[in-house]
Formats: C-alpha cells, structure tokens, sequence
C-alpha cells in the first residue's frame, strides 16, 4: 500500500479570487445551480476523512491503457494515440502518493459513449472512454488514450467544446474528491468557451491546458502531454466541486 498518512496541520487557504463566479449566465446551466444564500463552510467528519484507502490490487491491467481497455481482441480505439502523464501535487510542490485518478472523456469524433448522448457523430466500439490509475511513491501518473475530440453543446446557438479530458482525483477517503479538466495547447476553441470564459485569469486558464511533450513522445506510436494537477494553495488546479475545495 502506497497511501501516507494524511496532513493533520493547517492548509494554504485557497484564494477565492482564482475562482469563477458561481452564477455566470453566459454558462446557462450555472443560473439554476448556482448558490442563492451565503456559502457554509463545515469541516469533514472523522468517518469522511477516514479509510477507506485505494491500493494498486484494485485496479485490472488495462485500465490506464484507454486505446485498449475497452477493445476487442487484435483491435485498438480509432484515434490520434496519445500518452498523458503528470505529477498530483501539494501546496508545497510534493508528490501526493497513492491517490486514485481516474479520468473520461468524449472519442475521437467528439461522442461520449453515454445512453443520453445526442450528438451525431460515431461511436467507436472499441473505445469506452474511462479508465483508472494510482499515483506513485514521488505523486506521478501516466495513461495513454486516443485524443477526444470536440462537440457542439446546447447553451448557445453554436457553442462547442474544446477537446478535453475529465479527471477526478480520490485522497484518503471518499469524501476527499476534487474534479477538473484538461484542455490541449494550441486549442483555438478554448478561448470561446462558455465554461472556460468563466475563468477570469489567463493564468488559471493555463494551468488547465497541458503542453505538447515531445520529450516523452514515442516515435511512430504516440504523442505525449503534460498536466500536473496541484490539489490545494493559493495556485492550485481548478476544480469544479466548490469553491472551498474539499
């Protein structure tokens, strides 16, 4: 088991400025779940920061292999193969070991496989678009996948989302879950996104968008890239769960 004692000493506070706004009606879907009274903050309770832990005999041998997992025999998803990889970071820059970070996303024409999806483009049968992975002793993950392409939504009349990737990021119980995404440099359709519009720092918006890696490539196989995720502090990573964090 990889997983460390948690930190029992006070936290960086997270600068709220660094975050949207909760209600954005340029983001519809914001208006109707945004906050209508004053936020509460309430510490975690000892059985929702307690185990259970996640360990490395909890996950099958393909999950963080998203061009295979979901395949048939002899067969691979449909799609440029690429490898994300990164560090889950504290505050203080240290490698978090043994958290669970499990990552989906749309195929590579756009389409999630999801009952309620109604976007035109193909499924591709041998990608199902979800996966799993632990960190390591020094906070390091890596998977490889097809890259996702993107698709129109129905908030605007022609608003589309950039190519991205889901992640959730588990600590030492269930209660300790932080979700974000992962955008692709050089994107055009990022800086005309409703959702990442809602972000006011450019900064912010950089540390959501991972580089190209050349120097982790695979010649003639995949191209690499780079997102490490800073879980707490005055810089952290975006996260969608609340303001506060968890």
């Amino acid at each position: 088991m990889r997983n460390t004692l948690a930190e029992t000493g006070a936290f960086f506070p997270r600068d709220r400025s660094w975050h949207p706004k909760a209600f954005t009606p340029d983001y519809k879907t914001s208006v109707l779940r945004s906050p209508q009274k004053a936020l509460l903050s309430l510490s975690n309770t000892v059985s929702e920061i307690a185990g259970p832990v996640f360990g490395h005999d909890m996950l099958g041998e393909m999950d963080d292999d998203l061009i295979y997992n979901y395949a048939k025999p002899g067969e691979s998803a449909i799609g440029e193969r690429i490898i994300v990889h990164g560090r889950v970071l504290d505050e203080r820059g240290r490698g978090v070991s043994g958290a669970l970070v499990e990552f989906w996303q749309a195929n590579a024409a756009g389409r999630y496989r999801h009952k309620k999806e109604t976007y035109l483009a193909p499924l591709d049968p041998n990608f199902g678009g979800c996966g799993r992975t632990i960190t390591d002793d020094d906070g390091y993950y890596a998977f490889r996948t097809i890259k996702p392409g993107p698709y129109p939504w129905p908030n605007g009349v022609n608003d589309w989302r950039p190519a991205h990737i889901h992640f959730s990021i588990f600590g030492h119980g269930f209660a300790q879950r932080l979700i974000t995404q992962m955008y692709f440099e050089g994107d055009p359709l990022i800086s005309i996104c409703p959702i990442v519009n809602t972000i006011s720092d450019p900064e912010a918006i950089s540390r959501l968008t991972a580089p190209l890696d050349m120097n982790n490539t695979i010649p003639m196989d995949s191209r690499a890239f780079k997102f490490d995720i800073v879980l707490r502090g005055r810089r952290s990573t975006m996260f969608e769960n609340r303001k506060e964090g968890n």
